[in-house]
């Protein structure tokens, strides 16, 4: 190992500071936290998993402690929902695509009773013909339901905990 560390800049990063023995906390200078996400970081992420166009009317105290990982984590389930929902469905029907490239018609899921509907399976399909159902808010507040946020307020209580001994507070 060489002796010349000029430029060489070490950083870590733990989920659990309080666990760092007094040894490894002196050899770093500086202690920062950073804070979960604010409502405003948290909408622009949804909409970077959700994509720019998509509203919600998610109120702020149903995705109040999310870390950026758990937002990635429900927009990945509600993104999941109407696929599922595509691979359960036994009838399709024949709907006119209104996008102007690709083609004219497409196959849509829909119930057994619709009069247009044919016995069809998804494996069947085309993934050029399939009509892709669109996320819903309703996808959105299941998959709200079913993850929770990781971070508990015992936590949030131990990192400020920390910051106030040994650290500084990040942006």
């Amino acid at each position: 190992v060489g002796t010349d560390n000029s430029g060489v800049l070490v950083l870590a990063a733990t989920n659990i500071p309080w666990a760092l023995d007094s040894a490894i906390r002196r050899r770093f200078e500086k202690r920062i936290y950073i804070p979960l996400p604010g409502v405003n970081e948290r909408a622009a992420m949804f909409k970077t998993h959700m994509g720019v166009n998509t509203c919600h009317t998610i109120k702020d105290n149903e995705w109040m402690h999310y870390s950026g990982a758990d937002i990635g984590v429900v927009c990945r389930e509600a993104l999941l929902r109407p696929i599922r929902r595509l691979s359960a469905s036994t009838h399709f029907k024949r709907v006119q695509n209104p996008e102007h490239d690709g083609p004219r018609e497409l196959w849509l899921a829909c119930s057994p009773g619709d009069s247009a509907a044919q016995s069809l399976t998804l494996e069947k399909i085309s993934p050029d013909e399939l009509c892709e159902p669109p996320v819903t808010m309703s996808d959105m507040l299941a998959a709200l339901a079913t993850q929770q946020s990781t971070v508990s307020e015992n936590e949030l209580g131990k990192y400020q905990q920390f910051t106030q001994q040994f650290g500084q507070e990040g942006l």
